[in-house]
């Protein structure tokens, strides 16, 4: 796997190098702002662009428009978002309009190899990874507790991992269930929020993030 990495910080563009060759995943390009990305893009289409959402010149949100511009242009490039703190907003924008190979961390996650490994080889294959920040506020806000009342305590579980871009194989892992009573659930769960079952993992992210921004 080959990645582009665009952020500000030297410090993590070098520690993230460093985090990527550990485990044999190429870094092709290291640059700073959101011009140098897309040129980096369009010279050596990497696989995965990692991004930061603010960049220089004003610091808002030149990494995520970046993205957008990226996915129009290369829309087989897998996208991962980074910030600091939660942008659920250009997230929750960012999966509904374009949610094949998309991800999103805060940086704190990346740390952790595993995870930032994991997170790449999924939105490479075409999936959406969420932070379970993200996914967590999402399911804290008031409205959105109004509407997931009706749902079981399991259910939820269910509903949290699935809109993290987990497989059903993933979350019967995770709750130690089997598979068949995860489908059982999602069905009860889909049904009870009036959301069609998709086959495919990241239809399944967008379709619960579409009733959750409701």
């Amino acid at each position: 796997m080959r990645v582009v990495i665009a952020d500000d910080s030297v410090l993590l563009r070098e520690g993230l190098t460093r985090l990527l060759a550990e485990a044999g995943i190429e870094t092709c390009a290291s640059v700073g702002d959101a011009d140098a990305l897309e040129g980096a893009v369009a010279e050596h289409q990497p696989d995965v662009a990692i991004v930061d959402i603010r960049m220089p010149p004003t610091y808002t949100h030149e990494g995520a428009k970046a993205a957008i511009r990226l996915r129009e242009q290369w829309p087989k490039l897998a996208i991962l978002l980074l910030s600091q703190s939660l942008e659920h907003r250009y997230a929750a924008q960012l999966a509904t309009e374009h949610p094949e190979r998309l991800g999103y961390l805060l940086k704190d996650r990346v740390l952790d190899v595993a995870t930032l490994v994991d997170t790449l080889e999924r939105i490479a294959r075409g999936g959406t990874v969420l932070d379970p920040e993200v996914v967590r506020h999402l399911l804290t806000r008031q409205s959105t507790m109004s509407r997931i009342a009706a749902l079981s305590d399991r259910e939820r579980d269910v509903l949290s991992l699935m809109a993290e871009g987990r497989s059903n194989r993933a979350i019967a892992r995770d709750l130690h269930l089997n598979e068949k009573t995860v489908e059982s659930h999602t069905a009860s769960m889909f049904t009870k929020l009036d959301l069609i079952v998709q086959p495919d993992d990241h239809r399944r992210v967008l379709a619960v993030l579409a009733w959750l921004q409701a």
